[in-house]
């Protein structure tokens, strides 16, 4: 007979991980589906740093024996507050932290989730498919890529994502537009010029925001209180969403859908202000209209403030715009129970519990698709220990049968009705 796991957990990248290292520890038959730490290892270009501060970025298991402080100890490397940790360190303690904080991860691609019986199926490219009773998404940002809607119809060689890149020496000798304003388009730039490509960055802000240096963590506890650190940075806006994410899902729909879109907003690190100054142009102010093809090369238009037109060419362009969570864009989940799920606000996202169940009972989320639930937190490293144990706790309810289980016929009968502008039909 086939096994039935109590969780599966789908994606191992930080978020993943630290749900399993909390589902095995409270003693959950759980199945961790994935690449561990992928998009880390396999999306991001060598030379870049953790923006974030090395004591707020560590992965979560209800030990707290393994964080990323310890992990460099053992290797002799510098977990400090107010100095850059490598992508590369983080990436090893990810993988450090899979083979010691929970189950093994097993590594394959999931491509579907849907109702059976009364759970889950997972199917798995070239493997045998994993029945669950509940099922935790944590597929991290790469299904979710954003392009500017100008960019969408050039073709692959003329345009990619800032995460599409590993190595960036492809690019050496050519001339590269690097469209985006926040620490990817401004760190892909640099390192675009530092491996002898010719950059120029384009804006459409008027100014780039940088962070301040990193403020000392002793203080005067009247600074302190003035300015409390937390693991968004300073400030007690930034500590409200850092260690309150429970209080920000209890706030009206509207104004976390107005914070998802405005909090921590697209700015540079500190430290890599003075490289990027002095070796990347910047065209600013800068709206991208239309790009089109021109043999190798492309042709883009932009519109500037005052209404004047400026066309470009470029051997490539480099979309660093980000990524949008949109539950549309989740093909390996079944249409049907995208199409039923309640959503945030008039967004594309799922309207969670306080331990991150959707509306579809046993099927939970976590990472960029609970920011608007949870607020800017979950767009980060720092808000898995919080998401991890609460997730797990309402596996653990699902379970013990408080309430329908999941693809039963009370909860058939009972799914909720779409929310207004997503009518089941509207798939894009």
């Amino acid at each position: 007979m086939t096994r039935t796991a109590d969780l599966v957990v789908v994606g191992a990248g930080p978020y993943g991980l630290s749900i399993g290292a909390h589902a095995a520890a409270a003693g959950l038959d759980v199945r961790v589906l994935g690449r561990p730490m992928a998009s880390w290892r396999d999306h991001m270009p060598e030379g870049m740093f953790l923006k974030s501060e090395p004591w707020a970025s560590d992965l979560s298991d209800p030990t707290g024996r393994h964080t990323l402080a310890d992990y460099c100890a053992g290797r002799g490397l510098a977990a400090e507050h107010g100095h850059p940790l490598p992508i590369g360190a983080f990436s090893g303690y990810g993988l450090w932290f899979a083979r010691r904080a929970g189950p093994a991860v097993e590594e394959c691609t999931v491509t579907g989730v849907a109702p059976q019986g009364g759970g889950f199926l997972v199917t798995r490219e070239g493997e045998d498919p994993v029945h669950a009773r509940t099922v935790a998404v944590a597929v991290g940002v790469m299904p979710f890529r954003h392009y500017p809607r100008a960019l969408r119809p050039l073709p692959a060689g003329h345009c990619s994502h800032s995460s599409g890149h590993r190595d960036l020496e492809r690019f050496r000798g050519q001339d590269v537009t690097v469209v985006g304003g926040g620490q990817a388009a401004l760190e892909t730039a640099v390192l675009l010029a530092e491996a002898g490509a010719h950059p120029r960055l384009v804006a459409r802000a008027g100014r780039l925001r940088w962070n301040t240096p990193a403020k000392p963590l002793s203080r005067s506890l009247l600074r302190t209180l003035r300015d409390p650190h937390s693991g968004l940075g300073t400030g007690w806006r930034n500590w409200v969403y850092a260690e309150l994410p429970g209080a920000v899902r209890r706030l009206p729909a509207g104004s976390r859908e107005h914070i998802f879109a405005t909090a921590l907003g697209p700015a540079g690190a500190w430290w890599l202000r003075e490289r990027f100054e002095r070796q990347v142009p910047v065209l600013l102010g800068h709206r991208l209209q239309r790009a089109v093809p021109d043999g190798a090369r492309t042709r883009l238009a932009l519109t500037g403030c005052g209404g004047a037109g400026v066309v470009l060419e470029t051997a490539h362009v480099i979309a660093a715009t980000g990524f949008v969570p949109d539950l549309d864009r989740l093909d390996l989940l079944d249409a049907g129970v995208r199409a039923a799920l309640r959503r945030v606000g008039g967004g594309g996202t799922p309207e969670l519990t306080a331990r991150f169940e959707s509306s579809y009972p046993g099927l939970f989320f976590a990472g960029l698709l609970a920011a608007p639930s949870f607020g800017p937190s979950m767009r980060f490293v720092h808000g898995a220990g919080f998401a991890a144990g609460r997730l797990v706790s309402g596996v653990r309810r699902r379970l013990a049968g408080r309430g329908p289980l999941p693809g039963s016929p009370r909860t058939r009968t009972a799914a909720p009705a779409p929310a207004a502008g997503h009518p089941k039909s509207s798939m894009r």
